[in-house]
Formats: structure tokens, C-alpha cells, sequence
């Protein structure tokens, strides 16, 4: 006999399993210690979850740290909003990793920007060192 509130039971844990899996991304280099290191897990809020604007990308603000797709490496890029200007009428941002020496290569537009780090009070919500597994499985 099938019992329906198994089922979907397991349906709800599967589904709260993935939506939170959305809500975390891998720190894949150094270039944002001592904030993050590699391997460690950001939570983060999206710009688009199916459709549902948790952040307006618009509202980013000077000192955010943001997860942003950048035109110059293949995954997302985890990095602090350092400044923003207008350039023919754009907003762009001006983006670079805590520990580097200096700006990413290219300004980056208001669309680009996936994700937000969250914060609990100035200090972003992380998970040490877990991602390294999932750094390991990808090759990274």
C-alpha cells in the first residue's frame, strides 16, 4: 500500500533541499581572505529563484560583496563592490577581491549581478571550510 504522506513528506524535504542549495555558493580562490577562504560556503540571496526577486541588483550598494558573472573567467566571481559610476548612461560597478591588488579587469552592469552575499550585522554569513569537497568533485 502506497502511503501518500510519505511520499509527500519526502516531496517537501526534497524541495526545501533545493531551494536552500540555491542559497549557497562555494568560495573557489583566495582573492576575498581574510573575509573568505577557498572552501568556504557563502549564503547568499538571488536576484531571480524561478521568477522571485530577493534583491532588486539595482540596490547594490558600495561595500557589498556580490557574486557576479564575469566577463573575464567562467564561473561566478565572488567579489566587494568597491564603487559605481554611470558610463553613457549605464550604472556599472567596479568590483575587486578584498585581498587582490586591484580591480577586477572590467566594470561590471546591474544584469551581470546574480547574487548578494547576506549579512548578519557587517560580518557575511559563511560556512568554513565545507566547500572543499565539492572543490575536490569539480576539479577546482
Amino acid at each position: 500500500m502506497v502511503d501518500y504522506k510519505e511520499i509527500a513528506s519526502y516531496i517537501i524535504i526534497l524541495a526545501i533541499v533545493l531551494i536552500v542549495a540555491q542559497h549557497l555558493n562555494v568560495v573557489v580562490s583566495g582573492s576575498m581572505e581574510p573575509v573568505f577562504y577557498r572552501g568556504d560556503i557563502v549564503v547568499v540571496e538571488k536576484s531571480d529563484l524561478l521568477g522571485l526577486q530577493e534583491f532588486n541588483p539595482k540596490d547594490v550598494k558600495v561595500g557589498d560583496i556580490v557574486v557576479y558573472n564575469a566577463a573575464w573567467f567562467n564561473q561566478p566571481v565572488i567579489h566587494r563592490v568597491i564603487n559605481i559610476v554611470e558610463i553613457n548612461g549605464t550604472t556599472m560597478y567596479e568590483i575587486k577581491g578584498d585581498h587582490n591588488n586591484r580591480s577586477d579587469p572590467y566594470y561590471v552592469k546591474t544584469e551581470q549581478i546574480k547574487d548578494r552575499v547576506v549579512t548578519w550585522g557587517d560580518n557575511p554569513i559563511k560556512i568554513p571550510y565545507i566547500g572543499n569537497l565539492s572543490l575536490w568533485l569539480r576539479g577546482l
